[in-house]
């Protein structure tokens, strides 16, 4: 058969290879800067340097920074391969490449700026959001064509992942980012309170199954057998891996919510689908790992093998226990300590950059038609990274056991044992440790970056890589007795709907009758809009990221409700766009702040958010002096009025015209009241605001 000769595009693989790099750096030195901030608060420098603002940016550079540049790094360089074609069009290459970047720019800037939406791994603001969609629209549009071009008639499992991210990113970032403007750096949620929760978890937990997770398992597919030189261990056992995950996956967001005011059916639901997962994502693991069968000695050997090895068994460690932390009772204790923190950082370090790393180290040699520089390096590279781990994560399951059960414990007389801020400090010396691991992590990726350096500088870039395949002969009927999903993988198109709908199932079961049906949120009378002051204070605190240390969700246990108050209940957050709940508990449960014996007067608020350690002696929060000095913006709050009216908030009509008198009013109840603290502050400063709306906190629902 006549071949046709074509050339594979080795410059963008190169430049996200590069990317991935740079941004994994920069990711990781921001989670080592704002782990030492727990061990020594003095180091939150300025108030864009806050944990607050810092960690939403960590979070963000390595998981679609650093993880997703190595996405797109992988998926360029096996697609092609894969589809024995070169990528459909060398422009939209580089739109998608200089456009990620570019998105990953206004994130490094606007997160620290405060400009965030306040969701979860979803903090960026709408135009972003609308830039994010644009240049996914163009990797898809990309990866279509190419396969749809391609000269290889079956579809490899690689690109069943590959498709599935596509389309479920797609969907789980317009549902999840569908927010109302109200200023060019400033937007609304939509949803409110559980609704907002719910859909936030579904996203959440998803963007860690369809980012984190499937993209990585189809690079695994090619890269793993590449690799060792083994074709992969079963061919049926990757059919019922994809197809059992992308279904069970998308149902078990809920289980990030267990305990809260999320109806309890939400919850059930969240429970049996995350136990499910055990069994396809055992699947994947123990398919990746017998690809290696007859190749074990090459292990010890061969450092890329390493570091794959440490990848698979570091997903299988994480997909065992996700399911785990699902169940209830394990929930009750895990859910808001640093157990939380290990977890899912042993899937980060582990899963994703163990393997990022062992693809890197195989690539790059390639595409510079050269060998690695050192073997060495990257041995100790694997070893550090190892140990990297180790470090961090045993510490935070430690803490994380201490932290549950020093919540918990009561006294003989039945009182609580233990102050909230005994529990910080006892455990600053295992977030020391955790610091420590990850500095080894990071010493690891610094030897990476000499050894790609030297690997480049030895070779030459291969640019356009010439290749040969005859043309694809298109089968557009099933054969006599193929079986059904070899005739599935000759059609890309078909394979995108099923995955589509696969995926929708559980979340329009879950999502749609939680919107519809009224008695799951049923409403509480007592409960009000916030005042115009209360709700530019709750912008200030989404913008300094508290969320990230305080949550507002008292759970119905003893131990929290002795603690905080009377138990959350779903009517308490109608008004709330977005919610905040939390997910992580460094600082108290704020749900009550303002009421019942947890009420604080309003000097102390002002002196613990000039200097927390003055008010509570060891506190590790960070001061927030600058609010003292900074006027509060009230240009927007008849713009912020409206917006909340659109979304039905029950402000009264023309509420906006009087929103800043009313404003000023409270503002200067406020002020006189700290007067009478012998504490002269204008009303017209941010502090006031902020007072204002943690003073609201749990009034609504508080017994007279």
């Amino acid at each position: 058969m006549q071949t046709e000769k074509f050339y594979y595009d080795n410059k963008t693989v190169r430049n996200f290879a590069y990317a991935t790099i740079l941004w994994g750096i920069v990711g990781m030195l921001a989670g080592l800067w704002v782990s030492l901030q727990l061990v020594f608060p003095s180091l939150n420098i300025t108030q864009y340097g806050s944990f607050g603002r810092l960690r939403p940016l960590h979070t963000n550079a390595v998981i679609f920074a650093f993880v997703g540049n190595g996405i797109f790094m992988g998926v360029y360089y096996s697609l092609q391969r894969l589809c024995k074609a070169r990528m459909y069009n060398d422009t939209l290459s580089k739109i998608h490449f200089w456009g990620w970047q570019l998105i990953i720019v206004f994130a490094a800037i606007t997160l620290p700026l405060g400009i965030t939406s306040g969701k979860e791994y979803a903090e960026l603001e709408w135009p972003i959001d609308i830039a994010i969609t644009l240049i996914w629209v163009v990797f898809g549009w990309n990866m279509f064509a190419t396969i749809i071009k391609r000269r290889e008639k079956h579809l490899y499992v690689a690109i069943w992942f590959y498709i599935a991210t596509f389309v479920t990113v797609a969907v789980l970032h317009i549902v999840n980012s569908f927010e109302l403007p109200v200023t060019l750096f400033k937007s609304y949620s939509w949803y409110a309170g559980v609704q907002d929760a719910l859909v936030q978890w579904w996203y959440g937990h998803n963007a860690v199954a369809f980012f984190l997770t499937t993209p990585y398992l189809g690079m695994m597919y090619y890269f793993m057998p590449k690799a060792a030189n083994r074709p992969v261990y079963s061919y049926r056992l990757s059919i019922i891996h994809f197809w059992a995950l992308i279904f069970l996956y998308i149902w078990a967001g809920p289980h990030h919510l267990l305990y809260t005011a999320l109806p309890n059916w939400a919850q059930s639901l969240g429970v049996v689908f995350s136990f499910m997962l055990i069994f396809p994502s055992w699947g994947g693991m123990i398919n990746g790992l017998l690809t290696l069968r007859g190749a074990w000695d090459r292990v010890r050997d061969d450092v890329i093998l390493k570091f794959m090895v440490v990848a698979v068994t570091a997903y299988g460690m994480a997909t065992f226990e996700g399911p785990m932390l699902a169940l209830k009772n394990v929930n009750a204790i895990a859910h808001f300590t640093d157990w939380i923190i290990a977890h899912v950082h042993i899937g980060a370090l582990g899963w994703n950059g163990m393997l990022t790393f062992g693809i890197i180290y195989w690539l790059i040699p390639r595409i510079f038609s050269t060998t690695l520089f050192s073997k060495k390096l990257a041995h100790n590279h694997f070893w550090l990274a190892t140990l990297g781990m180790i470090f961090y994560a045993v510490p935070m399951y430690w803490a994380g056991f201490t932290q549950s059960s020093m919540w918990k414990q009561f006294t003989e007389s039945g009182q609580l044992k233990y102050s909230f801020l005994e529990t910080v400090t006892y455990l600053k010396p295992f977030y020391a440790m955790r610091s420590f691991g990850g500095t080894l992590y990071l010493i690891g990726v610094v030897l990476m970056v000499y050894n790609i350096y030297k690997t480049v500088k030895s070779g030459k870039l291969v640019e356009n890589e010439v290749a040969e395949a005859p043309p694809l002969v298109v089968e557009h009927k099933r054969q006599s007795g193929e079986h059904w999903h070899r005739w599935i993988e000759r059609k890309p198109v078909y394979l995108m709907v099923l995955s589509l709908i696969v995926i929708l199932i559980g979340g329009a079961i879950e999502l749609i009758p939680t919107f519809l049906i009224k008695s799951n949120v049923p409403t509480i009378s007592s409960v009000k809009p916030y005042t115009p002051l209360e709700l530019q204070g709750r912008d200030i605190y989404i913008r300094e990221g508290c969320y990230v240390c305080h949550s507002q969700m008292v759970r119905p246990f003893r131990s929290e409700t002795e603690r905080y108050g009377e138990y959350s209940k779903a009517g308490e957050f109608v008004y709330d766009h977005p919610f905040q709940w939390g997910s992580k508990r460094t600082g108290p449960d704020l749900a009550r702040e303002g009421t019942g014996n947890l009420k604080k007067t309003d000097g102390w608020h002002f002196r613990h958010l000039r200097e927390p350690s003055s008010m509570s002696e060891g506190s590790i929060m960070p001061a927030y002096s600058f609010m003292l000095e900074q006027n509060l913006d009230t240009s927007s709050t008849a713009a912020k009025i409206r917006a909340m009216q659109t979304m039905g908030v029950p402000y009264e009509k023309n509420f906006d015209r009087k929103a800043n008198q009313l404003l000023m009013e409270q503002a200067n109840k406020i002020s006189k009241n700290l007067l009478s603290d012998s504490i002269r502050v204008s009303p017209r400063k941010e502090v006031i605001a902020i007072i204002a709306y943690l003073q609201r906190l749990g009034k609504d629902i508080s017994k007279p």
